[in-house]
């Protein structure tokens, strides 16, 4: 077998396409994840975000195109590739009546190398009993529970399928600064923006965007305009294609817009252009970007 370290990527979706009947889950979703990042993709709740991961992780055969671990087929080298993964599901997934110390013996012996005293340390610092069954626990402790076995392991790749972040952040950076690849979904956003290398935006199956997290905020700006001429939505054209602006909002406090491809100079020729006052220009948060370009997908396909 050839080795699949080195610069092969850690994950990948090529082309992934899912469908349900009819229903197109996920359309041609291409996407690559290099060794050591932490990969977050971000979508509401229905965009095919699940579809995804179980394509990746083999437990679901494409319609088209293939899901990629550790440079092979995700489901034809499921078995293998599993060894070298931790997973969180969305759902806590051990039995209800098991506890924390019974799903540590039943974990153990699946795997080459498990750290069974890391695995007790971690539930500690959590504060997770080990002889309550899972059922009682509460659902952040379940998390933790799930996140403690998922990194006995010690897992090359981490997947995080929809978590609840505040229990994951700080952990997240420890992780990656280990080396430790991690792939995550989800829809808080806010969370997301502290840890995430890079991101994708998929709308109704559809990646919009896939992208360095700090190029994206570079690159996307909010331009509004004072109360005046300008704020009628007579904003020049010519002047705001270069930034590759979405529609101008107009309301009685003026107008803005959000500027997809900002720079400098197409900047400084539409203060030149618009006859008024200088536009505001200002960042916008991860989130800001989602509606963003999550809104204006919804638009165009109307």
């Amino acid at each position: 077998m050839s080795d699949t370290r080195g610069d092969t990527p850690v994950a990948a979706l090529e082309s992934v396409t899912v469908r349900y009947g009819r229903t197109v889950a996920a359309d041609a979703v291409t996407v690559t994840v290099g060794r050591g990042c932490v990969y977050a993709l971000l979508g509401r709740n229905g965009a095919g975000k699940s579809s995804l991961v179980h394509c990746l992780l083999g437990q679901q055969r494409p319609t088209a195109g293939r899901a990629m671990l550790f440079g092979r087929d995700a489901w034809r080298t499921r078995r293998h590739a599993m060894r070298r993964v931790g997973i969180v599901p969305e759902e806590p997934d051990v039995p209800p009546e098991m506890t924390a110390a019974e799903a540590i013996a039943f974990c153990e012996p699946l795997y080459p190398q498990f750290d069974r005293a890391g695995v007790g340390e971690r539930l500690e610092r959590f504060g997770v009993p080990a002889d309550v069954p899972a059922g009682r626990l509460s659902k952040g402790q379940k998390g933790q529970l799930g996140l403690a076995l998922a990194l006995a392991p010690h897992p090359e790749l981490l997947v995080l399928d929809d978590p609840t972040l505040g229990l994951y952040e700080e952990l997240v950076g420890e992780l990656a600064d280990r080396g430790t690849t991690v792939f995550l979904t989800t829809h808080d956003l806010a969370g997301v923006e502290t840890i995430a290398d890079r991101v994708g935006i998929v709308v109704g199956g559809h990646l919009l965007l896939d992208e360095e997290i700090e190029a994206l905020r570079g690159r996307f700006r909010r331009i509004r305009f004072g109360a005046g001429p300008s704020s009628t939505g007579a904003i020049p054209a010519e002047a705001l294609a270069p930034l590759g602006a979405l529609p101008v909002v107009v309301g009685g406090w003026g107008a803005e817009t959000v500027a997809t491809r900002f720079d400098e100079v197409a900047y400084e020729r539409l203060c030149a252009q618009t006859g008024t006052a200088r536009p505001e220009v200002s960042g916008m948060s991860l989130e800001e970007i989602f509606i963003a370009v999550h809104d204006r997908a919804k638009e165009v396909r109307r």
